[in-house]
């Protein structure tokens, strides 16, 4: 006689839940209305600029972007003719906002390097310091400062650039005028935008493993050679990230660039001549003396700039969060 064993009973698996304090859910709900505040925002900005720029946009269809013309007349009947080309200042934008990257990448990647490799502890909080409120400062003094400061050796530098590499037709001038300059904006920019890539930059070589500093060094490495081999192939896509993220800031810049640039709404690539514009200077140009419909091209300039910026700005979040997160 066979007695059958017991069935086994399987408990049901508990559910663990942890219910949040009263003080704990108001802190998350509000610091969720805060974050999604920021969007909002931005999505008020750009619906206004659209509103304002619509009858614009939808007037003169692609060849807001494509045209090089900005003019608004009157006819015999009174009647403006409008005519608005954004495409001169979105070739003035690119080249200042490039010129300012070009001078600007190696010196904050070097400094970056030299915060994060070289720089005793004591003299590296200070320099940190220095160029968070770098990063801080009102472009107005950045414009102040180009003006009265930077302009009259920028002007001499110019002048070199032009005697020794005048055959280039990047730095020829059809008149010996080199005050006021996207050579002299650039400058400008540069600066402006050093603090924000070297603190990117800084935070992605600081991300480096330290398994493979320790191996280099295992293998004979000097600290150049880890720097080399190891530090700077990591961080290279959150450089390119950062810069990018200057980039943005170069293509926004309004105050700083109308100060030490002769607005001109014409296409100029020989950077040491004095003229030039980009979008934002442009817009700060026109406005105080502009009609109801210039105006309305204007907002919608600023749309095209919006964008454009805001582009440029999640592309360059991408790459950074990217490079931090896969250690590459």
């Amino acid at each position: 006689m066979s007695i059958d064993a017991p069935a086994k009973v399987i408990p049901p698996a508990r559910k663990i839940t942890t219910k949040p304090r009263v003080s704990d859910q108001i802190f998350r709900g509000i610091v969720t209305a805060f974050s999604f505040s920021a969007l909002v925002i931005l999505a008020l900005i750009a619906a206004f600029l659209l509103l304002k720029g619509f009858s614009t946009l939808k007037e003169q269809g692609l060849g807001f972007i494509t045209n090089f013309e900005w003019s608004v007349t009157t006819d015999d009947a009174g009647k403006e003719i409008a005519d608005f080309g954004l495409q001169a200042m979105l070739i003035g934008t690119v080249v200042i906002s490039f010129i300012a990257l070009i001078l600007a990448v190696p010196l904050a990647v070097l400094t970056a390097l030299f915060l994060t490799f070289y720089a005793p502890e004591r003299i590296k909080r200070i320099l940190v310091t220095i160029v968070d409120l770098m990063a801080a400062f009102p472009s107005i003094l950045y414009g102040l400062w180009g003006l009265f400061i930077l302009m009259p050796m920028a002007v001499y530098w110019a002048e070199l650039l032009h005697k020794w590499l005048g055959w280039i037709p990047l730095f020829d001038v059809p008149q010996p005028i080199f005050v006021r300059s996207p050579f002299i904006a650039g400058i400008v920019l540069a600066v402006m935008i050093i603090p924000i890539i070297t603190s990117v930059s800084r935070e992605v070589f600081a991300q480096t493993p330290l398994d493979r500093v320790q191996a280099a060094y295992a293998l004979g490495a000097t600290k150049w050679g880890v720097i080399k081999a190891v530090v700077l192939p990591f961080g290279a896509n959150g450089v390119v990230g950062g810069a990018m993220l200057g980039l943005g800031r170069a293509f926004g810049e309004t105050v700083a660039v109308y100060f030490v640039l002769n607005i001109v709404f014409r296409t100029n690539f020989e950077i040491l001549f004095t003229m030039g514009g980009n979008v934002a200077s442009m817009i700060v140009l026109k406005f105080g003396e502009a009609g109801p419909t210039e105006v309305g091209a204007l907002m919608a300039s600023g749309l095209i700039l919006f964008l454009l910026t805001l582009i440029v700005n999640f592309i360059a979040n991408a790459v950074v969060n990217r490079t931090v997160k896969s250690g590459r």
